[in-house]
C-alpha cells in the first residue's frame, strides 16, 4: 500500500503493527517479567523496576572460530524460553530486514550454535523452534529447511524454489498489501510444516532502470501484477519432516481470475488448518478447514460486502507475523466483521455455527491489544465520542456486561499499552498534540501506576504549545463533517491574511487528524511554518480508515479520485471563507496516495488550489499492483472507466497553477512510469511545471548521501517561492 511510507515518515501517525521488526519487549511465561534488547545485551527486568538484569551478555556471544561477538538484532524465544534465536547480518526484503544469519544460544549450557552452516551468508528467513523445541526450520533461497537441535542434521523440505515458484515466503504483492512476509507454520505436534507456495511465472515483470551503479545502465525486474492483471498462483502444503513429503491441500480458485489466500494457521487439534480465502475482488471472504490427511476442505464462514472486505491485520496486529486467536478449547476463536455498519469482534465455531458478536454497540474496534484467553477478556482501543484519539477498553466475553474503559478519561489523548499476557500490568504509552510520549507501568483494571505517575505528571506540568494544532471539524456543502486541525501563524493577527497550506492524504490507508504528538509536524519543511507565517491545516474526508464506521470508510468504493477529492476541496472551500485566509496563496501537498490527491485536487479545482507539491504519486490507477487497486475500485476489464475516472492524468489538462512533481526512479512501489505518463500528458496539454527525479532512489526518497537535506531544501524552496509566507 503505497501511502504507507508518507504516514510513517511525515505524520509521525501509529502504525497498526505491521512492521516486522523486533517488538520492544517478550514477556516471561508468567507474565511477571520481560525480556528486552539493552545496549546489545538481553536483558529482563520487572515492570516498574528500573534495575534490568542482564539475562544475555552480548559481548559473550563470540561463534566457534570467531573473534568478535555477534550483534543481536532482533531475538526471539521458545516455548519453555530456554532457548534464544538471535537474527544478526540483517539485511532487507522489500520492506523489512527478514533476512540475515542466525544462531541459536541455550541459556543454560551457554552453547552458541549457527543455523544453516554451508548456505549463502545472511540468507535465512523467519528461521523457528519447533513446539518441542528440537528442530528449527527456515527458508533460503526460497526453500525450506528443517534443521536438528541436538545433531545439526538438516533436512532440505522443498527443492524447487526459485525467484518465481516460492516456498515459506511470498512475493511483492503478497507482502506489500497483505503483510504475509513469514511462509510456514509448525504443527502442534512438531511432525509437519504447512507453508504457502507462490507461483509467480505468470507475473510480469516491472523493469526499473538503474542509470548510475555501473558504467552501462542495467534492468532490475520486480514481478509487480498491474491492476487487471490475474495475482500469483498460491498454494498451501503440507510437509512432512520424516519423509519431505508434500501434501497440497485442495483450495478453491478461479481459473480465469484468480484468488488469493492471505491467511493460514493450524487448528490445534494439528490435524487441520484453517485457511482465509478471497475472491479477486476481495468482497467474499471465506474461511476454510482443511483436513491435512485428506487434503480436502470445507467452507466454515462467508463473508460478503458489496464494496470490500479489509484482511485481518488492520485490527489484529498479532495476524501481521502469524497466528491465530483460538479459545481454550480449540475449537472457537474470535474474528471481527462489519455486518452490523461497525467493526466488531465475533466469536466463530469451527463447526459453522452463526458468529457471536463480544463487542456490540455504535462503535468501532479500532485494533486489539490483547487476548487473554484463561480469564476470557478482550482488550481493544476504541473511541466512540472522537474519532481522533484512542483509548483501552476490556470485554469480558462470557458475560453480558458492556466493555469496560480502562484509559483514565482525564487522558485526553492517543494511548497505546503492551500488556502481559495475564492481563494485570501493563507498558503505557501516552501523547496527545501537546504532550510528547510519556510511559509509564500501569496495573489492570485499575490502572493505578507501578512506580512514577509519568503520565499525570505530564499533564499537570505541560504549557500548551502555542505551535501545536487546534483540532475543529469542517462541515462541507455535502454535509459532510470531517475531523481536522489548523496551525496558525506565530503572533497571528486576525486582522491580516495569511497563507494556507493544506496536508493530504485521502485514501483508505491514512489517517491524518490524529490526537497524538506529531501531528502538524512538517517534516519537509526547512523551518517552521508558523514562524514563517503560514496557516497548516489537513482533514480527514471519507475513505479515510477512522472509527466513524463501515459507511464512512466504504463510501469511496469505486470512487477514489472523485469522494474523497471533493471532500478535501469543498472543506478548502469552507476554510477560505475565513477572513483570515488569503485565498490567492493556496497550497496543497502529499506523498504517494497523497500525492494522488494533491494531483487531482490541482487538476479538479485549479480555482482553489494555486501550488501544489506531490510525491511518489499514482498518476494513473491501471498501473497500480492489483491487490491495493482492485480492492477499492474493481477489476478494470470489467469496468475501466472508475480507474480513469480516478486518475489524476486525466484531468491533467485542467492545471493552472504552480506544480512540482518529485519522484525517485528507483520506486519499486509507486513506479517511476507514473511520472513519465504524468509527465507526457502535462506536455501533450501544454501545461508548464517543474519536476525532480531522485535516482535510484525507492518510495521513501531516502537513499543516498544528502538526499533529505536535497529534498527538505527543495520543498521549502517552492513553497516559499509559489506560496509565500507571512501576513499581508
Amino acid at each position: 500500500m503505497y501511502q504507507r511510507m508518507l504516514v510513517f515518515l511525515f505524520v509521525l501517525i501509529s502504525a497498526h503493527a505491521f512492521s516486522q521488526s523486533q517488538e520492544n519487549l517478550i514477556w516471561s511465561n508468567d507474565g511477571q517479567s520481560f525480556y528486552m534488547l539493552q545496549d546489545g545485551d538481553i536483558v529482563m527486568q520487572t515492570p516498574g523496576n528500573g534495575n534490568a538484569i542482564q539475562w544475555v551478555k552480548g559481548k559473550s556471544l563470540i561463534p566457534e572460530g570467531a573473534n568478535q561477538p555477534i550483534k543481536i538484532q532482533k531475538f526471539t524465544l521458545s516455548s519453555n524460553q530456554e532457548f534464544v534465536l538471535i537474527q544478526t547480518n540483517s539485511k532487507r526484503v522489500w520492506r523489512y530486514e527478514t533476512m540475515g544469519d542466525f544462531y541459536l544460544l541455550n541459556t543454560k549450557t551457554l552453547q552458541l550454535k549457527q543455523l544453516g552452516k554451508g548456505l549463502p551468508a545472511a540468507s535465512l528467513q523467519f528461521a523457528k523452534l519447533s513446539p518441542n523445541n528440537q528442530w528449527i526450520a527456515y527458508v533460503s533461497g526460497h526453500n525450506l529447511y528443517a534443521e536438528e537441535r541436538l545433531t545439526g542434521k538438516r533436512v532440505q523440505l522443498t527443492k524447487d524454489g526459485s525467484k518465481n515458484l516460492i516456498n515459506g515466503t511470498f512475493d511483492w504483492a503478497y507482502e506489500e498489501e497483505f503483510f504475509c512476509r513469514d511462509g510456514f507454520r509448525w504443527s502442534p505436534d512438531s511432525k509437519n510444516i504447512a507453508y504457502w507456495q507462490v507461483n509467480a511465472n505468470g507475473v510480469k515483470n516491472y523493469l526499473m532502470i538503474n542509470n548510475t551503479d555501473a558504467t552501462y545502465p542495467f534492468a532490475v525486474p520486480v514481478e509487480y501484477p498491474i491492476a487487471g492483471e490475474k495475482p500469483s498462483i498460491v498454494k498451501i502444503g503440507v510437509v512432512n519432516l520424516m519423509s519431505s513429503t508434500t501434501k497440497w491441500m485442495e483450495t478453491p480458485d478461479d481459473a480465469v481470475l484468480g484468488s488469493y489466500m492471505p491467511r493460514m494457521e493450524w487448528v490445534p487439534n494439528g490435524q487441520q488448518l484453517i485457511i482465509q480465502h478471497l475472491n479477486r475482488k476481495q468482497n467474499t471472504s471465506q474461511l476454510l478447514l482443511a483436513d491435512i490427511t485428506t487434503t480436502k476442505s470445507k467452507t466454515i464462514y462467508i463473508e460478503q460486502e458489496k464494496t470490500w472486505i479489509d484482511i485481518m491485520p488492520s485490527w489484529d496486529p498479532s495476524y501481521a507475523n502469524g497466528g491465530w486467536d483460538w479459545l481454550e478449547d480449540g475449537k472457537h476463536f474470535l474474528w471481527a466483521n462489519e455486518s452490523d455498519g461497525w467493526r466488531h469482534f465475533y466469536i466463530q465455531s469451527i463447526d459453522g455455527s452463526a458468529p457471536v458478536c463480544i463487542t456490540p454497540g455504535n462503535y468501532d474496534v479500532i485494533k486489539t491489544a490483547r487476548i487473554d484467553f484463561k480469564n476470557h477478556q478482550l482488550f481493544f482501543y476504541a473511541s466512540p465520542f472522537n474519532a481522533t484519539q484512542q483509548y483501552l477498553y476490556v470485554k469480558q466475553w462470557d458475560t453480558n456486561k458492556e466493555a469496560q474503559l480502562l484509559s483514565p478519561k482525564e487522558q485526553v489523548g492517543s494511548h497505546e499499552y503492551t500488556i502481559s499476557p495475564n492481563g494485570t500490568v501493563a507498558k503505557h504509552a501516552f501523547s496527545n498534540i501537546n504532550i510528547q510520549p510519556v510511559q509509564e507501568w500501569v496495573s489492570l483494571p485499575t490502572h493505578a501506576s507501578i512506580g512514577a505517575s509519568n503520565v499525570n505528571n505530564a499533564l499537570v506540568t505541560y504549557q500548551k504549545n502555542g505551535n501545536a494544532p487546534e483540532f475543529f471539524k469542517v462541515t462541507t456543502v455535502d454535509g459532510v463533517v470531517m475531523d481536522a486541525w489548523m496551525i496558525k501563524p506565530q503572533n497571528f493577527d486576525a486582522t491580516k491574511k495569511y497563507p494556507i497550506v493544506f496536508y493530504v492524504y485521502t485514501e483508505p490507508w491514512g489517517q491524518t487528524a490524529k490526537d497524538e504528538y506529531g501531528t502538524g509536524f512538517n517534516q519537509l519543511y526547512n523551518g517552521s511554518m508558523a514562524a514563517d507565517g503560514y496557516i497548516y491545516v489537513s482533514m480527514d474526508n471519507r475513505g479515510t480508515p477512522v472509527p466513524k464506521g463501515k459507511a464512512w470508510r466504504k463510501s469511496v468504493y469505486q470512487k477514489i479520485g472523485e469522494v474523497n477529492i471533493r471532500d478535501q476541496a469543498m472543506g478548502a472551500k469552507e476554510l477560505l471563507k475565513l477572513p483570515f485566509v488569503d485565498t490567492s496563496r493556496v497550497a496543497v501537498w502529499g506523498w504517494s496516495g497523497g500525492g494522488s490527491a494533491t494531483l487531482n485536487l490541482m487538476f479538479q479545482y485549479p480555482e482553489i488550489y494555486k501550488t501544489g507539491i506531490s510525491i511518489a504519486a499514482v498518476g494513473s490507477q491501471l498501473t497500480y499492483d492489483n491487490i491495493y487497486q482492485e480492492r477499492y475500485m474493481g477489476l478494470p476489464q470489467e469496468d475501466k472507466a472508475v480507474f480513469i475516472k480516478g486518475s489524476p492524468i486525466t484531468y491533467a489538462k485542467n492545471l493552472k497553477g504552480n506544480l512540482l512533481y518529485i519522484h525517485g526512479t528507483g520506486d519499486d512501489n509507486v513506479h517511476y512510469q507514473n511520472a513519465e505518463l504524468l509527465i507526457n500528458e502535462l506536455i501533450k496539454q501544454g501545461k508548464q511545471f517543474s519536476l525532480m527525479s531522485y535516482p535510484n532512489r525507492s518510495h521513501s526518497i531516502s537513499e543516498g548521501e544528502g538526499t533529505t537535506e536535497h529534498l527538505m531544501g527543495l520543498y521549502t524552496r517552492y513553497l516559499r517561492q509559489y506560496c509565500p509566507p507571512g501576513a499581508k
